[in-house]
């Protein structure tokens, strides 16, 4: 289960499993809206709030806020699923 204002680790886990290529620009402009307020929402809340699946996923996703890849685009990239 997520935090209240955050993305579940389910949707995480759907936008990020399925190719770029077989996505609609709907689709890319969702998850960038998505990803983008759920790393907002990743900013403003307190490590001590967070549970400790929003825990697991932030650092899963790369929602420390620097300019480095997560490890989730790291894999896609690796296997040529990755946009860039």
């Amino acid at each position: 289960m997520s935090d209240t204002g955050r993305q579940s680790l389910t949707d995480k886990a759907g936008a990020a499993l399925k190719p770029d290529s077989e996505k609609s620009t709907t689709e890319h402009v969702g998850d960038s809206l998505k990803g983008t307020g759920d790393s907002i929402a990743s900013t403003l809340q307190p490590s001590s709030e967070k549970s400790g699946t929003q825990k697991v996923g932030d650092a899963v996703s790369g929602n420390s806020n620097e300019n480095d890849q997560s490890m989730l685009d790291k894999a896609k990239n690796a296997v040529g699923m990755g946009g860039k």
